[in-house]
């Protein structure tokens, strides 16, 4: 199984949808909590299932079961708590929701899980998918 992560903070939408495109991605999972800001630019939950679906032929879904709460998010993105906090309190979200029980693996198999950060490093979607990973087993995860 191949899992695919995407951010699109700094990325121009050309680089973002080619990136998709190239990567044979099967369909894209929003993993924001919030999916509809101004801020969002192109990626905002209309407006990027439009693009999906008329410039790469992909599905979008949204599944906020996938993100964090917005408590956890304003305690790290307020800097009260360090990337440490932040993770240990997400995996136990992840864990509390039984996302791994509850989401098919099939569901998720090509699937690019998209948020808003540029790297993955200090972002959930790869919290998610190395959670699904140690739970599923052969779990390939590809950072785009």
């Amino acid at each position: 199984m191949k899992l695919y992560t995407i951010g699109f903070t700094k990325k121009t939408a050309r680089e973002f949808f080619s990136r998709l495109t190239r990567a044979g991605v099967t369909k894209v999972v929003d993993v924001r909590l919030n999916n509809s800001s101004q801020l969002a630019g192109f990626a905002k939950k209309d407006d990027l299932a439009y693009f999906l679906e008329a410039l790469c032929g992909l599905p979008y879904e949204h599944r906020p079961e996938l993100a964090p709460t917005e408590e956890i998010r304003a305690g790290f993105k307020g800097r009260e708590g360090t990337w440490e906090d932040f993770e240990k309190r997400f995996l136990a979200l992840m864990a509390q929701r039984r996302v791994a029980q509850t989401i098919p693996q099939a569901a998720l198999d090509g699937a690019c899980l998209l948020c808003s950060e540029d790297e993955p490093r200090h972002c959930h979607r790869r919290l998610v998918a190395e959670y699904l990973r140690d739970r599923w087993g052969a779990v390939e995860i590809v950072h785009l």
